[in-house]
């Protein structure tokens, strides 16, 4: 600890030192152009940001999203994010937090500051005249409050009137009828985390964790599990899952099995997630025929059931675009990642689907009362591996969208596949 002494004099001409209080201490810096000043008249936030709102391009292009989607998400997230000033130290005020947070998720750096640093929290210390545990703190909390406030509107727990409305939009858009998701996994890199041996190393050669997600036909986020180990298949994250564990049990409120319009003889279908040759086949998740196909009805399945699984391709490709973290190494810890990771999946659907409802793309309206009785009910640590052999029901689920696809359901364009 160092004391701060300041030199008296009495009446008698003899110096005295006596230590300084800290209220003392930042009253003395403040009148010198002490942290605060100095944030105020060179921070980012006070000059550039500031500057920046004046022009609603600019603003995008440097918080990647509209001015007013910005405004609106301040005034959800800032009563959680509000600090209280205290005799100690003024309070970053909510507005400077989630700048702070969204540069951070945006990765938004000056290019000479960041090759010096190597490192996107020293940069944005840098910048905004604010210490690096702040910064560390801010990013955390703000991701978290991010997560708190929108995930019950805009990712909450689907209903059985929600896997309907997937379903619906499968078939219109893309030609897969009885699919209510389309199911994959990313690996979101991170630095090794201290002493984790290769539980984070993964295929690659790269540390990571997972993000588990299925996705609508409208590229939305509508259930995620983030933390999986980088070493773990996806077929053994999705095992392990809230989500894997709710199809196994059958509490996911799915529909029941339905007639495909236009091919009533072949009586009712099952409603069906689609995914890569990484998942388990199942009676409610399909993945295509393994190995090389000819002509014909596997060939023509594989490619309609690989046209609706790029749905969620699309959906990581549009993510790491918006939120440039997930183009660099993220060196914090899992824990702070997958908070990280958790705000910029909501994040995703809060700016997609307040676009989509203001240019009436939308033919469903993305809104629900019903609120999950636990916001982090799809979010599950993974501790073991499940089997990946299919069950003749599940076979014959495949060969009955096989025969389909093959039959009435079929499209010109999948000859030439």
């Amino acid at each position: 600890m160092t004391f701060v002494y300041q030199r008296h004099s009495n009446n008698n001409f003899r110096s005295y030192y006596r230590a300084l209080t800290v209220p003392e201490v930042f009253k003395i810096l403040n009148a010198c152009g002490g942290p605060q000043i100095s944030r105020e008249r060179y921070g980012e936030f006070h000059r550039l940001v500031k500057e920046l709102r004046l022009d609603n391009e600019l603003i995008q292009q440097y918080f990647r999203m509209l001015r007013e989607l910005y405004d609106l998400l301040l005034r959800r997230v800032g009563p959680r994010i509000t600090k209280r000033n205290t005799s100690f130290r003024q309070a970053l005020g909510p507005a400077q937090r989630l700048a702070i947070c969204l540069c951070y998720l945006c990765d938004y750096c000056h290019n000479s500051i960041y090759l010096a640093t190597g490192d996107s929290f020293r940069t944005i210390a840098f910048s905004y005249r604010v210490g690096l545990s702040t910064i560390c703190m801010v990013v955390k909390e703000v991701s978290a409050a991010i997560w708190e406030e929108l995930q019950p509107e805009f990712m909450p727990t689907p209903s059985m009137d929600d896997w309907l409305a997937i379903a619906e939009g499968f078939r219109h858009r893309w030609n897969f009828p009885n699919c209510v998701g389309s199911v994959d996994g990313k690996h979101v890199v991170l630095q090794a985390p201290a002493n984790s041996g290769s539980q984070f190393f993964n295929y690659k050669g790269t540390f990571s964790i997972v993000l588990l997600a299925v996705v609508d036909a409208q590229y939305l986020f509508r259930v995620v599990d983030v933390g999986g180990y980088g070493r773990t298949s996806n077929g053994g994250i999705l095992w392990n899952s809230a989500f894997g564990e709710g199809l196994r049990d059958g509490t996911l409120d799915l529909p029941q099995d339905a007639v495909i319009p236009g091919s009533e003889p072949r009586g009712r279908m099952s409603f069906v997630f689609v995914g890569d040759e990484a998942f388990p086949l199942r009676r409610d998740l399909m993945r295509p025929y393994p190995g090389p196909h000819g002509p014909g009805e596997k060939r023509a399945f594989n490619y309609r059931l690989s046209r609706a699984r790029l749905v969620v391709e699309c959906a990581f490709g549009i993510l790491s675009s918006q939120w440039r973290m997930y183009k660099r190494v993220m060196a914090v810890s899992p824990t702070t990642a997958e908070t990280c990771v958790r705000a910029t999946c909501v994040l995703h659907n809060f700016l997609r689907v307040l676009t989509l409802r203001r240019r009436q793309y939308q033919n469903q309206p993305y809104t629900s009362s019903r609120r999950p009785s636990d916001p982090d009910d799809c979010l599950r640590g993974v501790s073991r591996l499940g089997s990946n052999n299919a069950t003749r029901e599940a076979l014959g689920v495949r060969a009955q969208f096989t025969s389909y696809f093959s039959e009435e359901g079929a499209v010109p364009w999948q000859i030439h596949r």
